[in-house]
């Protein structure tokens, strides 16, 4: 007789053997479902941290109204028509604020892998048993995105307060669109600098850094106009630049489309739908640009 040697019974997964594909789509199911699992309760570890410390969200709310009223104020005897088609100033920096907002909370997206790691955590998740290592990733993009749309929602109302207006429902769902895109990129950009920084003092050194060049070389204070040619130049390099001034048209034109010139670059105009296209880009450009940081750190 043959030496083959057949396994128990009972050890053999006859349904993988009578529908091989059959199985594997359900196992893929499984995994899915897992890494779904797996996600949610990352990012619940998240929610439970800011519940535990709710000033670090009181703050970020906070901040960006402060700087409406107070920057509102700074230039609510401006002359009309010298920021634009805008009717006041609060109106012109309420995008700006809205954008840089957003920019500063996901570039601090970062800190908590980085605190993590440097307490031991991140070791423990990386050994566990996990479907994949990147729900770390997509819990912590998940957490930065939802907290980016809330405070955006405040500022939103603050600067309807103040009267800025309101975008219209279309309006809005552009501005969650652009957020949306904006966080995203940045919050790529940030974890892939917490799996690359040696510590969490040379990632607030980062932020610290590049927070203010950003926020002045951007078109969120002050219009194109104002400023000289080589910071024309590089305000239209920037991607704030390409949230700001869509968000900016929404205020002060209720009828808007993918072809509606929102910003004149040196190079030509820049239609709404081109400033997304930037966005999206940015966000896919900053994803791709950490993958092989993430592989190495996470397989």
């Amino acid at each position: 007789m043959s030496g083959t040697i057949l396994p128990p019974k009972s050890d053999i997964n006859w349904q993988q053997v009578a529908s091989p594909q059959l199985y594997a789509s359900k196992s893929s199911n499984n995994t899915f479902g897992e890494i779904v699992q797996e996600t949610l309760a990352l990012t619940k570890r998240l929610f439970i941290q800011l519940q535990r410390r709710p000033s670090t969200l009181f703050a970020g709310i906070i901040q960006p109204v402060m700087w409406l009223v107070l920057f509102g104020a700074l230039f609510q005897n401006a002359p009309k028509g010298i920021f634009g088609s805008t009717t006041n100033y609060g109106q012109f920096l309420a995008a700006g604020i809205i954008v840089f907002t957003a920019f500063a909370g996901a570039l601090n997206a970062g800190l908590p892998v980085m605190f993590d790691r440097e307490f031991g955590f991140l070791n423990r998740l990386l050994v566990a048993p996990l479907a994949s290592r990147f729900s770390i990733v997509f819990a912590s993009a998940i957490f930065i995105i939802s907290q980016s749309l809330l405070q955006t929602a405040v500022i939103i109302g603050a600067a309807s307060f103040l009267g800025a207006g309101l975008p219209n429902a279309a309006g809005l769902s552009a501005i969650v669109l652009i957020v949306f895109a904006l966080a995203l990129g940045v919050t790529a950009l940030s974890l892939g600098l917490a799996f690359t920084l040696p510590g969490h003092i040379e990632l607030i050194a980062v932020i610290f850094v590049s927070t203010l060049p950003m926020l002045f070389a951007s078109t969120a204070l002050a219009p194109l106009s104002f400023m000289p040619t080589w910071l024309q130049t590089i305000a239209t390099l920037n991607p704030l630049s390409y949230a700001i001034e869509p968000i900016r048209y929404l205020y002060t034109h209720s009828n808007w489309g993918l072809n509606s010139v929102v910003m004149q670059s040196f190079w030509g105009d820049v239609t709404f739908g081109g400033a997304l296209l930037v966005l999206v880009g940015f966000a896919i450009v900053a994803l791709l640009s950490i993958q092989p940081r993430l592989r190495r750190t996470l397989s």
